[in-house]
């Protein structure tokens, strides 16, 4: 990388994380702080904690979309500043309904897909995907940093004090936009980073895609539903302290981060991703129904609690790449736009529904809600395609370059999708690089090139 692509990346990874840390810490904390507001009921505290992906999930696009009009950092700023209002409404509040307020209008400051694309202005084709790997590892430490710092500062602060802590990140965040961030001179919309209207209606029919998308929402659907019972559980039937729930999270979240990773080298390194992602999804199962007959036995709740962190981990690695290697040419950025929503939705419907489920039904009924969810998923991802070894050739092209894509499909090996973006002189070519033909590709073209 350049000395400014590092410059960039260091600023947007850290304006990522404070971004995260100031939302991750109520995770753990919520529910179990929300009796000191008025009004407070196990319902309205999986409203506050789902209200913000309905929110983030509603916004996302649409301000990533503004920031193709009107730059990066105007619209990263303005999304920073409607978060810290957020931050403060909720700071504030003494009620249920203040807090619920606050939290929505945190997400309506959704950012986070234009703070993607602003790192792909900054960054070349060839240090893009690494680049994306630091944000992905930022998003990850920020989440286990936080459920281990979240409980401590609950304690000393209460939850409002969190609140305070957030919109205090948040300047920080916006002073890193301006001082250490660079700006970008020259905005490409380009569809393997961002989102792109006319993609929309394709990738809506891609039934890969669809699982994947589903996965996710399924998938944070069951981490903010459990967040509604798992630290009352651990306070009430068990009778672990509030103030040492961080000791519990940070051994089981390390011990699970240690197991995931000889998974993740199977995954991408041997190949076998499908394998990997399904075994996945079959141990956030388990992980489900530990936690659900766990309730008279802590060492089994425990164990639930473990095996559900460390399937997270492993499908919150692999989903980002499967949607990667399966998205259409030219369409990975609308696919990632696409999936983002789902993820959102899928929290928001968690928190909403594991409420109820509990006022309803119980704690375990939270788990056992989520445990049939899983089980659905498996069925549908269990007849999934395996993925091929794909990869996403660009072709810069010339005023005299006539590309048709059939041509390209039915004489080159290798090449499965062709995606032409004629008024930035741009092909783009998916290709399973394990037949790929680099000659047969220049002999249609016309010319040897360069492929990025």
């Amino acid at each position: 990388m350049s000395p400014l692509e590092k410059k960039s990346l260091f600023g947007l990874a850290f304006l990522y994380a404070f971004r995260m840390i100031g939302l991750f810490m109520l995770l753990p904390v919520l529910s179990l702080y929300a009796k000191e507001y008025s009004g407070s009921t196990i319902i309205l505290v999986g409203v506050a904690l789902g209200i913000y992906g309905l929110t983030q999930g509603l916004f996302q696009i649409p301000l990533g979309f503004l920031s193709d009009r009107f730059g990066r950092k105007p619209i990263i700023f303005i999304g920073m500043l409607i978060f810290f209002l957020g931050s403060i409404i909720a700071a504030t509040s003494e009620t249920m309904w203040g807090l619920i307020a606050g939290r929505a209008l945190q997400g309506v400051g959704a950012v986070a897909s234009t703070i993607m694309a602003l790192l792909s202005d900054l960054t070349t084709e060839q240090s893009r995907t690494k680049a994306m790997a630091v944000i992905g590892a930022s998003i990850g430490v920020s989440f286990a940093v936080s459920l281990v710092v979240g409980p401590i500062l609950a304690n000393l602060w209460g939850l409002s004090g969190l609140f305070w802590l957030t919109a205090v990140l948040s300047i920080l965040g916006s002073l890193i936009l301006f001082f250490l961030v660079p700006t970008s001179s020259v905005l490409k919309n380009n569809p393997e980073s961002q989102a792109v209207p006319q993609m929309f209606s394709r990738l809506l029919k891609n039934r890969e895609l669809l699982r994947l998308n589903f996965g996710i929402a399924v998938l944070h659907f069951s981490q903010m539903a459990i967040w509604i019972s798992v630290p009352l559980i651990l306070e009430q039937t068990f009778n672990f302290n509030r103030e040492g729930h961080w000791v519990i999270y940070l051994t089981i979240l390390g011990l699970s981060f240690i197991c995931m990773l000889p998974f993740i080298f199977i995954a991408e390194k041997k190949q076998k991703i499908k394998l990997v992602f399904i075994g996945a999804i079959l141990l956030l199962t388990l992980g489900e129904i530990l936690l659900g007959s766990g309730l008279n036995n802590h060492i089994i709740f425990l164990l639930g609690l473990f095996t559900f962190f460390m399937a997270f981990n492993l499908l919150e690695a692999t989903l980002p790449s499967l949607v990667s290697k399966l998205a259409p040419a030219g369409a990975k950025g609308t696919a990632m736009g696409v999936y983002s929503t789902s993820q959102f939705l899928g929290a928001f419907l968690g928190g909403i529904s594991g409420g109820i489920i509990a006022h309803y039904f119980g704690y375990a009924g939270v788990f056992w809600l989520t445990a049939c969810l899983t089980i659905l998923w498996v069925i549908f991802a269990a007849t999934m395609k395996k993925p091929r070894h794909f990869k996403t050739l660009t072709v810069h092209l010339t005023s005299e370059d006539i590309i048709i894509p059939e041509d390209y499909i039915s004489g080159v090996p290798g090449i499965c999708d062709v995606v032409i973006i004629a008024e930035q002189q741009l092909a783009y070519f998916k290709v399973d690089m394990d037949q790929f033909c680099p000659e047969s590709m220049e002999k249609i073209l016309g010319r040897k090139t360069y492929f990025s």
